[in-house]
C-alpha cells in the first residue's frame, strides 16, 4: 500500500509543525499490521498482529472516533495542536482508514489462508464442507446453539431492537407468505467460540454417531455461517430469503462527575454499565449486503453515510486471535524462559539484596516474578508493618492482590489505591477493590478529577537500626500475564530521600495533603512537566557551553505542545535529540529550521514496546529519569504520574548502554518519522540488528551488565 501522507492542516497559524493525534494513531496501527505483512513473523503470529491490528481500531473507534463524533455534534471544540476541526479529523480518519482496511482483507483472504492450509490449519465457508461435516454441524446447532439463539423482528409491532457493542448480528430477511419481506436480527451468542472446530469427514462419520465435536480438529468454520446455514431451523413456514453479518461500535467513552458520586464503586459499576448503551459510531457490513437492509440499519442506529464500512472478509478480525492457541509451536515465536538474577534468586530475602544495593529489572527479559515475591515476602515477614501499593491494570486471579490480602490477614497495615478509571479494565478492579475491602484492607479510589496512573510500592520494616522503607517504582503495571508481553523497566532502591517522595505522594493519595514539592521524583500534574522543560532548557545552555547537547528519550507516545515546542527550540539551538515513540508522536521531525536535528524512529515488534526512559547528557553529568507518564497533556494534567532518576552510577550506564541506546541501534523493526507525517523503514547499514532479539539471547539489564 502506497503511505498516505498526513495532511498539513492550516487552519491556524503556527499549527503545521504538528502532526495530528488521530492519524498518527492510525499510522501506529498500520504498523503494527505491517508485523501482520511480515513473511518472516510467524504464521500464527502474523494471525495474531491482525487481530491485534483489528481489536486497536475497535478500541479507537469506541474512544477517539466517539469523542471526534461527540464534539461535531455538540459543537464545542478542543482543537488538537495541528488545528484540525473534528469534522476534517473524522474525514481524514475515514481516507487514511479505508486503503488499511482493504489491505488487511486482503492479506487474510488472499494470504493468510492459504498458508494456513498449507499448514493444516482450516478455516472454511461452510459451503466447503463436506456432507458428514455438515450434518453434524446441524445436529450440533440443534442441541447446543438453537437453545440460546432468539430472533428479535423488527416490524410495526416490534421495535427495532437494540444491538450491543462490538456483537456479531446477523441481519434476516424474511418473506412470509400472509405479510411479505420482513426483517428480523439476530445476535450471535458470545458464549460459544467465534470460529467453530469441525471435524474432517473420516471423523466426522465417528462422531455422527458418538454425538460430541472434535476438540482436536484443526478445521475451522466461522459461527455465524453455521447459524446462517440452519436459520430454517429458527423460522419455521417462513421464507429465509437471505441473511448478513454486520457488527455495530458504540461509544465507550463515558465520563461521570466524581465530586457529585456519593459512591464512586457504585458509579463506576453504572458506567460500565452504561457501554452496552453508547451512541453507535461504527457500522461494519459484509459487501453483500443489500442497500435496503444496509438502510434498515443505518436510519434505526441514526449513523450517517461514512460511518459504514464494507468489508468482503470476515467481521471483527480480533477473534482471530483464537487461532493462536493452537498447540502449533513451530508457527508461534520461539519460547523463553525470563530470568531472575542470581543475586536475588539465591537470598533468602529480598530486603537483605536491597539493603546493599539498587535492583533495575528489565521485563520481559527479566523475569517479574521478584516483584510478586517483593509483596509476598512483605506480606509474610514479620518486621514487616505496612505496605502502600497503587494498582492500575492488575489483571485476573493477580497474585500480587492475593499477597496484599494474606498481609492483612497476617495483622499489617495495608493500604491500596485501586484506579477504577483505568478503562475497559473497571469491572475488574471493582471486584479487586471489594474483595479487598473485605478483608480490611484500606482501599482508596485517587484523587477527585486524576486518575492515578503513578507505579509504586512502599513497604515498611522495622529492622535492628530502626525503621527502613522498600520502594518498587515501574513503568508498566502490577499484572504478571502483561509482564511477560510488554518491555517495562521496575527499579528498587530503600533510598531514604526516594521513600520520603513516595511516602508523602501516597499521604497524598489517600489522605489530606496538598503537597506539591518533591524531593527527587517529578510528579504530575504538578512539578513533571515543568521538570522536564527544566531540563529541555538546561541542556540548551550546557550545549551553548560546551557544544555537545544530547536528549535521548523512549516513550510511547509524545502529544503535548508546550513539551514539543521545547523540543523544538532545543534543535534550533543544535542539541541532538532522540526520540523512540513507539505509538503517537504529533513532533514533526527534520523540518527545516524547525526540527533539523530531531529523529524519530519507532520499534514494533513481538512485545509491545512500553518502557519510558528520559536521557539529557546535562553537559557530562548525564541525568536518566523512568517512570509511568508519556509526554501526552493527559498524562501530565489529567493523572497522577510519576518519573524517577536512576542516580546509582553501574545501573545508570547499563540503562544508557544496554537498554536505550541499544534500541537506537534497530534496523530490522525500526521505522523512521518523516516530515511529512509518513512513515519508513529504517535502512539497514551493516549487519542486521534486531534489538528485541538480541535482548532474548543476552537477556536483561543483569546479564547485559555481566553480572549474574
Amino acid at each position: 500500500m502506497t503511505a498516505v501522507p498526513l495532511p498539513i492542516a492550516p487552519a491556524a497559524e503556527g499549527t503545521e509543525q504538528f502532526i495530528n493525534r488521530e492519524l498518527s494513531w492510525l499510522k501506529f496501527n498500520e504498523r503494527v499490521l505491517e508485523e501482520a505483512l511480515d513473511e518472516n513473523t510467524p504464521l500464527l503470529e502474523r494471525v495474531n498482529f491482525l487481530s491485534i491490528f483489528g481489536s486497536n481500531l475497535d478500541e479507537f473507534f469506541m474512544i477517539r472516533v466517539s469523542g471526534l463524533r461527540r464534539q461535531m455534534e455538540s459543537g464545542v471544540l478542543e482543537a488538537p495542536p495541528d488545528g484540525m476541526t473534528p469534522t476534517e479529523q473524522l474525514m481524514a480518519i475515514r481516507y487514511q482508514l479505508l486503503p488499511s482496511l482493504a489491505q488487511a482483507t486482503s492479506l487474510w483472504m488472499d494470504e493468510l489462508l492459504g498458508k494456513l492450509e498449507e499448514k493444516g490449519i482450516y478455516v472454511t465457508s461452510y459451503d466447503q464442507l463436506k456432507s458428514r461435516q455438515r450434518t453434524l454441524l446441524r445436529s450440533y446447532f440443534r442441541s447446543e446453539i438453537f437453545p440460546v439463539l432468539t430472533p428479535l423482528a423488527s416490524d410495526p409491532g416490534h421495535p427495532f431492537p437494540h444491538i450491543s457493542n462490538l456483537s456479531i448480528n446477523l441481519a434476516v430477511v424474511l418473506h412470509d407468505e400472509e405479510h411479505g419481506r420482513r426483517f428480523a436480527r439476530l445476535k450471535v451468542p458470545a458464549s460459544f467460540p467465534r470460529l467453530l472446530r469441525v471435524p474432517d469427514e473420516e471423523r466426522a462419520a465417528q462422531l455422527e454417531r458418538l454425538g460430541f465435536e472434535d476438540q482436536t480438529s484443526s478445521h475451522f468454520v466461522w459461527l455465524e455461517e453455521v447459524i446462517k446455514n440452519n436459520l430454517d431451523l429458527l423460522f419455521p413456514g417462513v421464507e429465509v430469503v437471505a441473511a448478513y453479518p454486520f457488527r455495530v461500535t458504540r461509544d465507550a467513552d463515558f465520563e461521570i462527575e466524581e465530586d457529585e458520586a456519593a459512591d464512586l464503586l457504585l458509579a463506576m459499576s453504572e458506567v460500565v454499565e452504561q457501554r452496552r448503551f453508547g451512541s453507535a459510531i461504527r457500522l461494519e457490513i459484509d459487501q453483500d449486503m443489500p442497500s435496503h437492509v444496509e438502510d434498515i440499519l443505518v436510519q434505526n442506529l441514526r449513523l450517517l453515510p461514512f460511518q459504514v464500512y464494507r468489508t468482503r472478509g470476515p467481521i471483527g478480525v480480533s477473534d482471530l486471535r483464537g487461532l493462536t492457541k493452537l498447540e502449533r509451536p513451530e508457527l508461534k515465536y520461539t519460547p523463553f524462559l525470563p530470568k531472575v538474577p542470581a543475586v536475588i534468586n539465591e537470598s533468602e530475602s529480598i530486603f537483605s539484596v536491597l539493603r546493599e544495593r539498587n535492583v533495575l529489572l528489565y521485563h520481559p527479559y527479566d523475569s517479574f516474578q521478584p516483584v510478586v515475591n517483593f509483596v509476598r515476602q512483605a506480606a509474610e515477614d514479620p518486621k514487616v508493618l505496612a505496605i502502600k501499593q497503587t494498582l492500575y491494570r492488575v489483571g485476573p486471579g493477580s497474585p500480587i492482590v492475593q499477597a496484599l490480602m494474606r498481609a492483612r490477614e497476617n495483622g499489617k497495615q495495608v493500604a491500596v489505591l485501586v484506579e477504577l478509571k483505568a478503562r475497559f479494565d473497571e469491572e475488574n478492579n471493582i471486584t479487586w477493590a471489594r474483595a479487598l475491602e473485605r478483608v480490611g484492607v484500606h482501599v482508596v479510589y485517587g484523587v477527585v478529577g486524576l486518575k492515578t496512573h503513578a507505579k509504586l510500592c512502599l513497604v515498611v520494616r522495622r529492622e535492628r537500626d530502626g525503621m527502613r522503607r522498600y520502594v518498587h517504582m515501574a513503568t508498566g503495571n502490577y499484572n504478571p500475564i502483561t509482564a511477560r508481553i510488554y518491555t517495562d523497566l521496575g527499579y528498587f532502591t530503600c533510598d531514604p530521600a526516594t521513600a520520603d517522595d513516595v511516602q508523602d505522594l501516597f499521604n497524598a493519595l489517600t489522605g489530606m495533603s496538598r503537597k506539591t514539592d518533591y524531593r527527587k521524583l517529578l510528579i504530575a500534574p504538578h512539578s513533571l512537566r515543568k521538570g522536564l522543560i527544566e531540563r529541555i532548557e538546561r541542556e540548551i545552555e550546557q550545549h551553548e557551553a560546551h557544544g555537545d547537547g544530547r536528549i535521548v528519550w523512549k516513550v510511547n507516545s509524545l502529544t503535548d505542545k508546550k513539551v514539543m515546542n521545547a523540543l523544538y527550540r532545543a534543535s534550533q539551538a543544535g542539541v541532538r535529540i532522540d526520540l523512540q515513540i513507539r505509538g503517537i508522536c504529533c513532533l514533526r521531525p527534520r523540518v527545516p529550521g524547525l526540527s533539523d536535528n530531531i529523529d524519530v524512529t519507532s520499534i514494533v515488534g513481538r512485545f509491545l514496546e512500553h518502557t519510558r526512559i528520559y536521557y539529557f547528557r546535562n553537559g557530562g553529568e548525564e541525568e536518566l529519569l523512568s517512570g509511568s507518564a508519556d509526554m501526552m497533556t493527559r498524562n501530565l494534567d489529567g493523572r497522577v504520574e510519576t518519573i524517577f532518576p536512576v542516580e546509582d552510577e553501574r545501573l545508570k550506564r547499563h540503562l544508557r548502554d544496554d537498554i536505550l541506546f541499544l534500541h537506537l541501534r534497530d534496523n530490522a523493526k525500526a521505522r523512521r518519522l518523516c516530515a511529512d507525517g509518513s512513515w519508513e523503514r529504517v535502512k539497514a547499514e551493516g549487519e542486521r540488528f534486531e534489538t528485541q532479539h538480541h535482548l532474548l539471547e543476552h537477556g536483561g539489564a543483569w546479564r547485559l551488565a555481566g553480572e549474574s
